[in-house]
């Protein structure tokens, strides 16, 4: 009798065989060949479904006799936290990654069975049996590298238990957004390699990839928010970002994802810049590729690398090569065939086409930057052994001027006309915001003595943007606050704004916490307090206390401010199957920013080493990361809207 973990191993294998053919009948391109491969997509979904089900199952109940589960799991973990290290692993993330292929292969072949056209089923046949050679490509990964389900010839008493710093809700839910966005955007590859090899890609084409571009950048930018929020709140630094090589790795793909949006709308609207558009897809995808890599492949020492193993590495480095080697051969055997840039309609120097255009290039610029800053050090001790440090210094002088010149430019373009715009109409609309901000921004340097000037340039630059988006509407809805207009306006504006809005509180919360934050590191005694701006923190208590899977020692402090007192709780926590320790910093949070403190530990005769910040519109960024999001659920709901 076979048990769920056989029976999850013998599914992966029945799947591979599902997409092998669809992988190999789909180019045929007949009617039948179409219903075998979709048929062969939908099977290979359901197969991998129940092989990731069985997975689940074997950490849910805590089966110690698969390896996997003894080393990623432990009896006293909460049952959210089991099912989280299902992915908290390489071979469950791989499998997890897997499954998202196959959903996205179902996807596509639902879609392809309501093609209104004999062009629109070419074009998703061949896609779908690109998508499949992917699929393909990492089942075979999985079944002769990284199998999630061996056996244990000897049971463990219990587990090994799951990295104590990922058993948090931030990290249940990043990587599985994360995965969705990178996935994604492998729909946009074989979209590009079935027109490459199809030689055929135009406003159709464009039509039927762009929802499942902005799907992959929505999962995308919440993954990275939700990454972001976690460091910040569960590592006990206070910071959002530190360019750690594997944030960098979801940065670039992300945007290129930008990029590659803006570009379809383009080839959608104009039937222009196609041959760039097929490039970014490509790359978008090999980049994602690429950060499967660096964590995956051994050269990193991190909570985000999955595995010490250089032979995994290897195989998803051949991978890459192939993937985005032998689709750029294609693309240069076969590009020229595909679309025209240089038609006698083509667009004048001032106009959305061209600041379109000048915005992608500024972000595949920025993610090449990222992209050299990210991989030099490592190719460099892979070749020589030495190790060097790239930090935030090189990423933020190399790459905050690329994005302040796409911050300049972005509330220019949707106020321009495709094809030639009049700089005086832009001049017109704009120019009463400029004059505001200028104003704006004086009143701010006065008020704030000492300010400097790159701070005040992003707070400008969030005004800016700000600005564009309430000219827009105020064109959309006649020139005028017109409510029923706005609810008339088409979906893909409102995603645009909304978005666009997104961008503006996004940088106006770096500009507060990078420019105006504060912080005191403190020694104190119990009923001693400090005062950090308009705050006043009283160190009430330090004790031990027990959880579920771990001890800890908390501090209780007291914050005083605007008349009223809020505890606050931050805690040193030891897990004794982990061997580890983590920080939990107590935050109190409004939409002006936070207080962030955090209990360093010390001894009652001593005092106690206490860390407290003050980060103004820190709150900010992940609001502007949510309007981004929901920006991007507008835009592919809308389309399906259109679609029905």
């Amino acid at each position: 009798m076979l048990h769920g973990v056989e029976i999850g191993h013998f599914a992966l294998v029945l799947a591979l065989g599902a997409v092998l053919i669809q992988s190999m009948v789909l180019w045929a391109g007949t009617p039948s060949a179409i219903a075998l491969g979709g048929r062969a997509a939908q099977l290979a979904c359901l197969f991998i479904a129940i092989s990731f089900a069985m997975l689940v199952l074997a950490f849910m109940r805590s089966d110690f006799s698969v390896a996997l589960v003894a080393a990623h799991s432990h009896s006293l973990k909460p049952l959210l936290y089991k099912i989280a290290g299902v992915w908290g692993n390489h071979e469950g993330s791989m499998l997890l990654w897997v499954l998202i292929l196959a959903l996205f292969g179902a996807g596509m072949t639902a879609r392809l069975v309501r093609a209104e056209s004999q062009a629109e089923r070419d074009i998703l046949a061949y896609a779908l049996a690109v998508q499949g050679l992917v699929t393909l490509a990492f089942l075979l990964l999985i079944l002769f590298t990284s199998n999630p389900f061996l056996r244990l010839n000897v049971l463990p008493d219990d587990g090994n238990g799951l990295n104590p710093i990922l058993q948090d809700i931030g990290l249940a839910l990043h990587p599985p957004m994360l995965y969705l966005g990178y996935v994604g955007l492998s729909v946009g590859f074989a979209f590009a390699v079935g027109a490459l090899v199809q030689s055929r890609a135009d406003a159709l084409w464009a039509r039927l990839v762009r929802p499942w571009i902005v799907l992959a950048w929505t999962a995308l930018t919440a993954g990275i928010a939700l990454g972001s929020w976690w460091a910040y709140y569960e590592l006990g630094w206070g910071g959002w970002w530190f360019w750690d090589p594997v944030e960098n790795a979801s940065l670039m793909p992300w945007l290129v994802a930008t990029a590659l949006i803006h570009s379809l709308n383009v080839v959608e609207k104009r039937g222009m810049f196609v041959r760039w558009t097929l490039l970014l897809a490509i790359l978008g995808f090999g980049l994602s590729l690429i950060g499967t890599f660096i964590v995956r492949s051994g050269l990193l020492t991190s909570v985000h690398a999955f595995t010490n193993d250089p032979r995994r590495g290897l195989v998803i480095l051949f991978l890459i090569v192939l993937a985005v080697g032998v689709p750029l051969v294609l693309y240069a055997w076969r590009g020229g065939r595909i679309g025209s840039d240089n038609s006698p309609d083509a667009p004048a120097l001032l106009s959305r086409e061209t600041a379109l255009q000048a915005n992608n290039l500024l972000l595949v610029v920025a993610a090449a930057s990222v992209l050299i800053g990210t991989l030099y050090p490592l190719i460099l001790e892979a070749i020589t052994g030495a190790r060097i440090s790239v930090g935030a210094p090189f990423f933020e002088a190399s790459v905050a001027p690329i994005f302040a010149l796409m911050l300049v430019l972005l509330p220019m373009a949707p106020l321009m006309a495709w094809k030639r715009a009049r700089a005086s109409y832009v001049w017109g609309q704009m120019r009463v915001a400029l004059l505001l901000i200028v104003l704006g921004l004086l009143g701010v340097a006065l008020m704030l003595a000492g300010v400097s000037g790159i701070a005040l340039a992003t707070i400008g630059l969030g005004l800016w943007v700000f600005s564009g988006v309430v000219m827009d509407l105020f064109q959309g809805m006649g020139g005028g606050i017109n409510w029923r207009r706005l609810r008339m306006m088409p979906a893909p504006r409102l995603a645009m704004n909304c978005a666009h809005l997104g961008v503006a509180i996004f940088t106006l919360g770096v500009a507060g916490v990078s420019f105006f934050d504060d912080e005191i590191v403190a020694r104190m005694r119990i009923g001693e307090a400090v005062n950090l701006g308009d705050a006043r923190f009283t160190l009430m208590d330090v004790a031990p206390t027990q959880g579920a899977n771990y001890t800890a020692i908390t501090a209780h402090v007291n914050m005083r401010r605007a008349n009223r007192t809020t505890p606050l709780i931050s805690e040193i926590r030891s897990f004794p199957v982990a061997r580890s320790q983590t920080t939990e910093a107590a935050i109190k949070s409004s939409w002006r920013g936070d207080y962030y403190v955090v209990f360093g530990g010390g001894s009652a005769d001593e005092g106690f080493v206490m860390r407290i910040y003050k980060k103004p519109l820190i709150t900010w960024i992940w609001g502007g990361a949510g309007l981004m999001v929901l920006g991007g659920l507008l835009a592919f709901f809308g389309h399906r809207k259109t679609r029905q």
